[in-house]
């Protein structure tokens, strides 16, 4: 029962990242570019750090959770005598999980920070920049999430 609660917390917590991100970059964006700059970067950055602190949350439950599968799946060879051999397709997904929390620490603690200093400062052609950095990175770790779905799906060894 816990290796199915962990599984399902990581799971969740997973399907909501990748796709808040997916969400944000293929319908957000697009429809906002017809508004005025001052509205649309004021609406990105409060969208953005609404979603990037759960976002915060999201990687907590994704390590612990992960950290805990990985414990029970030894747990559960150890018992029964075998050896446990970590798969190909979980080194792929801690490996390219990680980068995603560093991409993410970097968009989070530097970009949106740009971005959030911007519209304090009214500067729309900075927080225009900014969002765009921030696209730049959002797609790339949402490259990274599909990728690291499909190791869950397809697994490499």
């Amino acid at each position: 029962m816990l290796f199915i609660s962990l599984k399902l917390i990581h799971l969740i917590a997973i399907v909501i990242w990748v796709g808040g991100m997916f969400f944000a970059h293929f319908f957000l964006r697009p429809a906002v570019q017809g508004l005025e700059a001052p509205v649309r970067v004021q609406l990105m950055r409060d969208v953005l750090k609404r979603f990037f602190t759960v976002v915060l949350i999201l990687i907590v439950l994704v390590l612990l959770s992960g950290l805990g599968l990985i414990g029970a799946v030894h747990s559960m060879a150890s018992s029964a005598g075998a050896k446990f051999a970590m798969p190909l397709s979980w080194i792929v997904m801690m490996a390219l999980g990680i980068i995603m929390m560093v991409v993410f620490g970097h968009i989070r603690f530097a970009l949106f920070n740009r971005l959030d200093r911007a519209v304090q400062a009214k500067d729309w052609p900075a927080g225009g920049a900014a969002l765009a950095s921030i696209r730049t990175w959002v797609a790339l770790n949402l490259a990274l999430g599909l990728v690291i779905i499909g190791a869950m799906r397809f697994p490499l060894g």
